[in-house]
């Protein structure tokens, strides 16, 4: 959010600094780029993936950042809480089940009996079926960053026309002229500033969350199996990037 709001800054400052008498707001422009881009990235795809697609973008510029390193050494304390004290035990650790419901569903299953074989398939489709829902999210900012700088381009088209016909009309060649450039500024700024860089966001907090729940499973699989603490801790660093691989045991 940061970086969206700085890069937009930057741009006004650069406009300011140019001490022109130029004027960069323009209606007709504003109306062909971000209605249009709407308009057709709607025809693409359909309502429900339209609603979905901003929840998700809600969720990427206001998210709680979690900690994978932090997350494991906590797994690991419930895996050595049920390791000495029985599966049961889990139910003491309620306030780290409030932060996280997926991880509350996990040990949910592990503490109703299920085989670790269940639990495995159950959470892996849940994990399969976000990762599924933030690609298609993803694709569908990739295709308004396609389209956006499209529609500035015939907004540009529109604005050209627009001052042919009225040559012989001197104070209608400049706002003509106006929409012919303001269109295309306002594509580019939109497509390459705020539609492109949000799509990747998207895409590597996607990687992130499949990443952490990934950590829940073999955590919950490792209770669920009753496995050696130390043998989970090698299981969780497997799924840890080098520089956030953790020593629980030292």
């Amino acid at each position: 959010l940061l970086g969206l709001v700085f890069s937009i800054a930057l741009i006004g400052v650069a406009i300011y600094i140019g001490q022109s008498n130029a004027n960069f707001y323009n209606i007709p422009s504003i109306m062909i780029v971000i209605l249009g881009t709407i308009s057709v990235t709607t025809t693409s795809y359909s309502i429900s993936e339209i609603i979905m697609t901003w929840k998700i973008i809600s969720k990427t510029l206001f998210r709680r950042v979690q900690s994978p390193s932090r997350l494991a050494r906590e797994l690991l304390d419930m895996v050595v809480l049920a390791k000495k004290n029985g599966i049961l035990a889990l139910s003491g650790a309620d306030s780290q089940f409030k932060k996280d419901p997926f991880l509350q569903r996990a040990a949910q299953i592990v503490t109703d009996g299920y085989t670790p074989e269940d639990l495995e398939r159950m959470m892996s489709q849940e994990i399969d079926m976000l990762a599924d829902r933030h690609h298609r999210a993803a694709g569908i900012l990739k295709r308004a960053a396609e389209i956006a700088p499209a529609m500035g381009l015939i907004g540009t088209l529109v604005g050209l026309v627009q001052m042919l016909a009225d040559l012989d009309n001197p104070s209608a060649i400049g706002p003509a002229m106006a929409v012919a450039l303001l269109t295309t500024f306002y594509g580019a700024i939109m497509g390459t500033v705020v539609i492109s860089p949000l799509a990747g966001k998207l895409e590597n907090n996607s990687n992130d969350e499949v990443t952490i729940k990934n950590l829940i499973v073999t955590a919950m699989m490792g209770i669920a199996k009753q496995e050696n603490p130390r043998r989970v801790e090698m299981l969780l660093n497997s799924e840890l990037p080098p520089a956030e691989r953790i020593r629980y045991f030292d």
